[in-house]
């Protein structure tokens, strides 16, 4: 076997951690992990549609005059409505929605917000991420409460992923609990010409006797061993395209569902997924660019649920959508929308009591040209901790809500 000193161990360790690139926190990520707290092993996938998604435009009360007045150029015509009940319709370019709710696989929230709503993408963000108002402590986010209370390491697997470019979201930050954020699969796997070598080193290594004197060493050992435990395990998954039955489409959300995908059927227990899309504040030229945003949400978490639907996942697996706050009611003059409140949410996925929760928002009762909500977000996380997760709510939240009644029990 090839001998490697300790200075070149820690110099190629940390050749490594940078490789793996995980938030910044190298392969200390793998200190704690969740537990297997859910005996069947369900999975939530959230998805964030940053930047205010225009509600109205997405469920639309299409049959009400108030509808089309407010919106004389941006309001959708019944004859392009893909109709889910009387007066109510989804935007023409959410059929992978509509297919989804008449396969009884969708359940939308309607009216979700919370009081004294902030129109600020950042404040709002914050309080939808760690369900608390500024000034209040933000030092976790809900998810992040949710992986630390789930107890401690059963295994090599992250406790949760992020997905994508973006900064990793607040939801997930936790003091216990490290989650990677991966841009690709391909960027996770450990490169390099002597790749095999290094992890014959990390063998050597961490099968020697330690020097306890030496506490920097002991830690890079036994946290570069974990870190190339859990790269193998998550390269593994790339070679799993050939299991893909669906054709994902091209946009970069999709990219990122196929790689959870790809990660769920490589058999890693990670309970928490999230991935986002960005694009959503649409002050001007609207129309186009949010029936674009909505074909890539539409199509591409139906086309993932369905994938984990063809391989037997379909009961393990639930996708959350949401974004930080509506859009306000009228139309502005450059043919947009400004920052408003009360907006919908999804749930996606074979557990689902599918169909629309609660009215749509009233147009003839507005709060300074706002809707108004009468959902709180916090029921619907309730609903997903309590009824998905099997987790005490109350306690991730901070506070008591009632969950919303849209998932079949665990």
């Amino acid at each position: 076997m090839k001998h490697v000193s300790r200075r070149n161990f820690l110099t190629t360790s940390a050749a490594a951690s940078s490789v793996l690139a995980l938030s910044g926190t190298a392969p200390a990520f793998l200190q704690q992990a969740a537990s297997d707290q859910n005996s069947d092993g369900r999975i939530l996938v959230v998805v964030e549609m940053a930047g205010g998604n225009d509600g109205l435009n997405t469920v639309v009360p299409f049959d009400n005059d108030l509808y089309h007045k407010a919106r004389p150029k941006l309001g959708l015509s019944e004859s392009d409505i893909l109709k889910v009940q009387r007066g109510i319709g989804f935007h023409p370019e959410m059929r992978g929605f509509a297919d989804l709710l008449e396969a009884g696989h969708l359940a939308v929230a309607q009216g979700v917000g919370y009081p004294n709503p902030n129109r600020s993408h950042f404040e709002s963000m914050d309080i939808w991420h760690t369900c608390q108002r500024k000034g209040e402590n933000r030092s976790d986010g809900w998810l992040g409460r949710f992986l630390e209370a789930s107890g401690g390491a059963t295994s090599s697997d992250p406790a949760g992923l992020h997905l994508g470019h973006d900064k990793q979201p607040y939801a997930l930050m936790s003091r216990g609990v490290r989650v990677p954020s991966i841009r690709s699969l391909d960027e996770f796997r450990l490169n390099g010409s002597d790749t095999e070598g290094f992890r014959e080193a990390v063998k050597e290594l961490a099968d020697a006797r330690r020097d306890d004197s030496n506490d920097l060493l002991g830690f890079v050992q036994s946290s570069t061993s974990s870190a190339i435990s859990a790269s193998e395990r998550i390269e593994a998954a790339v070679g799993m395209n050939s299991k893909a039955s669906a054709s994902y489409p091209s946009s970069e959300l999709a990219k990122n569902l196929q790689t959870i995908s790809q990660l769920i059927l490589s058999g890693l227990k990670t309970p928490v997924y999230y991935v986002q899309i960005g694009g959503f504040d649409t002050h001007a030229q609207q129309a186009n660019v949010h029936q674009t945003l909505l074909r890539a949400v539409s199509e591409s978490v139906s086309t993932f649920v369905n994938d984990m639907i063809a391989h037997g996942f379909g009961e393990r697996v639930l996708c959350l959508c949401f974004s930080e706050f509506g859009r306000r009611v009228n139309e502005n003059a450059s043919e947009g929308t400004d920052h408003g409140t009360a907006g919908p949410m999804f749930l996606a996925g074979t557990q689902v009591k599918a169909g629309l929760i609660g009215k749509h928002p009233r147009l003839d009762d507005l709060q300074d040209g706002d809707l108004k909500h009468h959902t709180d977000f916090r029921q619907v996380y309730a609903a997903v901790l309590r009824d998905w997760l099997s987790c005490d709510a109350e306690s991730i939240l901070k506070d008591a809500f009632k969950p919303i009644d849209a998932i079949q029990r665990a």
